[in-house]
């Protein structure tokens, strides 16, 4: 690590620690009035709030009133040849259906069953393109990623040949690191052109860091919605890397599959499933650790948080409180240690679908 990123590095250690005591002390006041007197505290049912998806994004609880946005429902109703869109606050403004503990809200006949998927009371096909809270916080992070990069880019134009300055000098010295630790690291050699194979892969690798590590953090916020913790878009991130992988991929890549160096041919109808199994296993391990890693940090957090309220006491909070913080501080290094080790796994699987024979060999022997 170069001395400008290790200022950086311990400049941003503080500033985790003070943004983890308000993550965790926001966390306890909103969780703290969203179990209503009267009611028995519903552990599972607090944790499942926080890390599933919805049709509404819930903030917080202060009494009785629910702090909500109302997101858009837009279903095509293929039975009727029709659209429907209407604001998810609808389902609890109109009617019903059912009786007793299955009576649901309903809204043109729409209503949300106990997964949070909208379904038809009649069975009515239908395709559902609404906007949850997780493609929300996707748009947002989306809107924000461009906005910060923009804005870098304008200041590179502005001060070409100075020193960086704001918030270009903060991003630079992470830019550079993904550049020169991961993608020339991984990513070696030249095209027939004579150009650095890895400035073709850097705009993804960029692109998938920083979408990681601003939705994880994100996920952080109090009211956060747990993007990087929905299985679909790490299952989405996965199949990028493997598509890019795949398409990029050269003779000896396949080579290497089908005729590995080094073992004899009587063993290739053991070594070739083997292998094309990796290629598949690569992409799921991506796709589960991103996962598991953030939504287990979420989880264990709200455990720790809903252990005061299954006490009942005030002392409790003097000592789940301390580990609530630290969580919250292992979070925030979690957050960015995820993004790192999906980026350069992704880097190292692309890095050996363009390598050349030369190290495939190496590689086989």
């Amino acid at each position: 690590m170069n001395p400008k990123s290790r200022s950086i590095f311990y400049k941003f250690i503080p500033l985790s620690l003070l943004f983890a005591l308000f993550l965790s002390f926001s966390t306890v006041s909103f969780a703290e009035t969203s179990a209503e007197p009267e009611e028995e505290f519903n552990f599972s049912e607090m944790i499942m709030h926080h890390v599933t998806d919805a049709h509404e994004w819930h903030f917080a609880t202060i009494g009785h009133t629910h702090v909500t946005i109302p997101l858009p429902v837009i279903l095509y109703n293929t039975v009727d040849k029709k659209w429907d869109v209407f604001l998810s606050n609808k389902f609890h403004s109109e009617g019903f259906e059912g009786e007793g503990e299955h009576e649901q809200h309903n809204y043109k006949g729409y209503f949300v069953d106990d997964h949070n998927h909208i379904a038809h009371i009649d069975g009515k096909k239908f395709y559902d393109f609404s906007i949850t809270k997780n493609v929300a916080s996707l748009l947002l992070s989306a809107v924000l990623l461009i906005v910060v990069f923009f804005t870098i880019a304008g200041a590179y134009k502005k001060n070409h040949g100075k020193a960086p300055k704001g918030i270009q000098s903060f991003f630079e010295p992470i830019v550079m690191f993904i550049r020169d630790d991961i993608a020339k690291t991984a990513i070696v050699g030249h095209d027939k052109h004579g150009k650095a194979k890895y400035e073709k892969y850097l705009p993804y690798l960029l692109t998938v860091f920083f979408f990681i590590w601003f939705n994880n953090l994100l996920g952080l916020m109090p009211g956060g919605a747990n993007l990087t913790g929905n299985i679909a878009v790490t299952l989405i991130l996965a199949l990028i890397t493997l598509c890019i992988t795949l398409f990029s991929s050269n003779k000896y890549y396949w080579q290497h599959i089908f005729a590995t160096p080094g073992v004899p041919a009587w063993l290739l109808p053991i070594m070739i499933p083997v292998e094309l199994v990796g290629i598949l296993t690569k992409p799921f391990s991506l796709m589960i650790r991103l996962f598991a890693n953030i939504t287990a940090g979420h989880i264990i957090i709200l455990s720790l948080l809903g252990l005061i309220f299954v006490a009942k006491h005030i002392a409790a909070s003097i000592v789940i409180i301390p580990f609530a913080l630290f969580m919250n501080a292992i979070e925030l290094m979690v957050a960015i240690l995820q993004a790192y080790i999906f980026t350069l796994l992704s880097a190292m699987y692309i890095g050996s679908a363009v390598e050349g024979h030369e190290a495939h060999d190496d590689y086989g022997h």
